[in-house]
């Protein structure tokens, strides 16, 4: 198994580096029929999805859609691929970000029961409370 970095996937979908682009492709075709041979780290998933959003101010279903396509890629072993899901639904229903969607349901799938915050944008997330 290897693991990826952030700029990795970065470069994949923004393909802002057409030569760096080409290199991550050719990770991800080498590892093709490798089932999980690809981590990606929570945090790895947390700064891409941040990246895209701020800095490339990528629209939120388009964000989805490249958390959904790492979800459903048999290469690639996410660290928590049922928060992954939770946080996924989530971002995908309402307005907090995906970072903030991860945060919730890592917190639940540790047994929290509820997840405080100062941010407003989280509050509709089930078992978040404001401070």
């Amino acid at each position: 198994m290897i693991a990826l970095d952030t700029n990795v996937l970065v470069r994949l979908v923004t393909r802002d580096d057409e030569a760096q682009a080409q290199r991550a492709k050719a990770v991800f075709d080498k590892h093709a029929g490798e089932d999980g041979g690809l981590f990606v780290a929570d945090i790895v998933l947390v700064e891409l999805c941040w990246t895209l959003a701020t800095s490339y101010e990528l629209a939120r279903t388009d964000i989805a859609l490249t958390v959904r396509a790492l979800l459903d890629n048999a290469s690639i072993a996410l660290e928590s691929p049922v928060a992954v899901k939770s946080a996924l639904a989530s971002f995908e229903a309402g307005s907090a970000d995906f970072p903030d969607c991860l945060i919730v349901a890592k917190a639940h799938e540790a047994g929290c029961s509820q997840t405080l915050t100062f941010d407003r944008r989280m509050k509709l997330l089930p078992g978040v409370a404001l401070l």
